[in-house]
């Protein structure tokens, strides 16, 4: 049989370090010309976090756990590195030392969260304490809500001016997540007693409908980029990756509300 362990490693290391790679470009391409040492240290990452999604593709989920275990590690001295860069660019920029680099500050503080998010996922999963279910309900979703709503920032000011009807979406998205992060962390502080399967159960129905229209708004926004037929600075990777860290979102709420319920989720398409 399939150790967990391993499968559910690979799964996140396999998706995160393609976000992580992807930050890494991201990030170099924000940079002045003449910031060669942090586009050196950007280049660098990338090849890292490349190699890390190469070699995880080379292991299956009936690999010897311990190897997993020691992938891990590795991988999270990685993302702990990546998280340190993160966090010493945008020092930089709120110090007003990379005057008219393109990274705004929110983005960096936003793709240093997903690096910790990642790290702290790699050392649960090696010590094995994992959030209990309904713990782990409530902090994913937060977030997860989070990364959503900044999402929907960063396209509103990343479409250009002109592209009002979709800079007007972006920006009422922005308004739901906001609100539906408030909730979120309502529940949390509301917690162990908010904890009650109908509660949890209405949360998620919530999230996953709202995510659902998040997610198409961002495929059609991506078609759209790719096809050249709207005007904006969003590079084709990016919208691709926002839409893919959507869709993971509501793979996560899916597993959650199976788990909650005992009954398989349709994926919404």
């Amino acid at each position: 049989m399939p150790d967990a362990f391993v499968a559910r490693s690979l799964d996140e290391i396999r998706f995160w370090s393609r976000i992580m790679k992807e930050h890494s470009l991201f990030l170099k391409l924000g940079f002045r010309c003449d910031d060669t040492q942090l586009i050196n240290q950007a280049n660098q990452f990338y090849a890292l976090f490349e190699e890390i999604e190469r070699r995880s593709n080379t292991f299956t989920p009936q690999t010897d756990p311990e190897v997993i275990k020691r992938f891990n590690v590795e991988v999270h001295n990685a993302a702990s590195h990546i998280w340190a860069f993160k966090r010493k660019v945008l020092g930089l920029i709120l110090s007003c030392q990379l005057p008219g680099a393109n990274n705004f500050p929110l983005l960096v503080d936003h793709i240093s969260r997903e690096a910790f998010y990642f790290r702290k996922r790699l050392e649960e999963l090696n010590t094995g304490r994992l959030d209990p279910l309904p713990d782990a309900i409530i902090n994913e979703n937060v977030f997860f809500l989070r990364i959503m709503a900044d999402h929907a920032k960063f396209i509103g000011h990343l479409l250009d001016p002109s592209e009002r009807q979709l800079v007007e979406q972006a920006r009422n998205f922005s308004h739901d997540f906001d609100k539906l992060l408030y909730q979120a962390r309502d529940l949390e502080s509301m917690r162990p007693q908010s904890q009650t399967a109908p509660l949890l159960d209405q949360f998620l129905d919530q999230n996953r409908v709202s995510v659902a229209s998040l997610r198409d708004f961002k495929k059609t926004a991506r078609d759209l980029i790719n096809a050249c037929r709207i005007k904006s600075i969003i590079h084709p990777l990016l919208a691709d990756h926002v839409f893919r860290e959507a869709e993971r979102f509501l793979h996560i709420i899916d597993m959650f509300e199976q788990s909650l319920t005992g009954v398989s989720v349709v994926p919404a398409q």
